[in-house]
């Protein structure tokens, strides 16, 4: 699970959409975290690894990601914990291994509760530091993109 070949990704935005250069799925009408993810991964067969990440990481480092998914390969299935502690950013699966998940409020637990390995990162790391409000984009700020410094400064 060392690289990407191919992404995935579910919106129900146009402008996204038209946007991204990877494939999109569009939802119908947003239907929740599991309704998206069960959309990007109706045509992932379970012969390749598989990794959900959620769009709220505005701080990622590419390097971040590659080295979880290095690290997830020698798990069936496996989770990275948010920095606040109780959340979670990226579920794995590796090929063979069901995909399971449990996204939302509490998931790191329910992650852990499942069987995943938990992958450890330091909490500083733009891989789990996610965007649940305002304050936590704000505390990014010198760690952001110019696209998504600008629009935060235009507020």
């Amino acid at each position: 699970m060392a690289s990407t070949a191919d992404v995935i990704v579910v919106t129900a935005d146009a402008e996204i959409a038209a946007a991204t250069t990877a494939r999109v799925v569009l939802e119908p009408e947003p239907a929740g975290i599991a309704a998206a993810i069960a959309l990007g991964l109706a045509d992932v067969p379970d012969s390749v690894d598989r990794a959900v990440m959620l769009g709220d990481l505005p701080a990622l480092d590419p390097a971040e990601l590659s080295e979880a998914l290095a690290a997830a390969a020698a798990f069936g299935a496996a989770f990275v914990r948010d920095a606040d502690g109780t959340g979670t950013t990226l579920v794995t699966a590796r090929a063979g291994s069901p995909f399971v998940h449990r996204f939302g409020s509490g998931s790191a637990d329910s992650h852990r509760a499942l069987g995943l390995t938990e992958l450890e990162f330091d909490p500083t790391s733009g891989l789990r530091r996610d965007v649940d409000v305002e304050q936590h984009l704000l505390e990014l700020h010198d760690r952001l993109g110019p696209r998504t410094r600008a629009l935060l400064e235009a507020d």
